[in-house]
């Protein structure tokens, strides 16, 4: 059996974000979801997003695709 890719968004430090605790289908949603909460809490004018994307693994762990701040 395959397995099924899930995406999840992380803080600053790294940790499961706080508010965005949720798994993902794709990166795309994952990321849109978070650049949306982003513009509408933080604001598109207050440096880099500090949230970062992970995917799981196959042996139950989680890989970072896009460190936070980037």
């Amino acid at each position: 059996m395959a397995h099924e890719r899930q995406y999840r968004l992380v803080n600053g430090q790294g940790e499961p974000h706080p508010v965005l605790d949720d798994l993902y289908e794709s990166l795309e949603s994952a990321w849109n979801e978070a650049t949306s909460w982003w513009s509408q809490e933080i604001g598109t004018s207050q440096g880099p997003m500090e949230i970062g994307v992970e995917v799981s693994t196959a042996c139950g762990g989680w890989r970072t695709l896009r460190h936070p701040g980037r």
